[in-house]
């Protein structure tokens, strides 16, 4: 299986990421963390991003805040999927790295969650890769029956307790 390559741009987004890490590994899909500025370090960004198939990586994920060109910078340096996420910030609540994320130029497309969406992304880039791996789409498959069968279960406990 191809893995997902997580970028974040300063370690300080760590805590939204790792949700996303989470699922990741739920799903059993290989993976690997880095930090990578698109403004600090633009060089080893393009590196990393642009050797990025030769080392087996499907999908990259790539989490940044404020000015969030990161998803950006790696979009233009490969043609793998880019799952950007925009992550939430004390000044503007990440909207701003929403806007960053999303208005990309025509032929360098950043698929953009939510802000700080990143178990969405990672539920994103197992999609992408199940196109080629018929387990993982099985996977995908039973993990939402099962949310299916959790909220059909709260809704029986909820219309017993208050449908009379």
């Amino acid at each position: 299986m191809k893995k997902v390559a997580i970028i974040m741009g300063s370690d300080s987004d760590l805590p939204i990421v790792e949700k996303g890490i989470n699922v990741l590994s739920d799903y059993g899909i290989p993976f690997e963390v880095h930090v990578y500025s698109a403004h600090r370090t633009p060089k080893e960004t393009a590196e990393f991003v642009s050797g990025a198939i030769d080392r087996g990586f499907g999908v990259i994920i790539a989490a940044a805040g404020m000015a969030a060109h990161l998803a950006g910078a790696v979009a233009a340096n490969t043609t793998l999927p880019v799952i950007g996420i925009p992550i939430s910030s004390k000044n503007t609540g990440g909207i701003d790295a929403l806007w960053s994320t999303v208005q990309m130029p025509s032929g360098i497309p950043v698929a953009t969650v939510a802000i700080d969406g990143a178990a969405n992304a990672a539920h994103l880039a197992a999609e992408i890769l199940a196109l080629s791996e018929p387990s993982l789409s099985e996977k995908i498959k039973s993990a939402r029956e099962s949310g299916h069968s959790k909220v059909i279960e709260k809704n029986k406990q909820i219309e017993a307790k208050y449908n009379m």
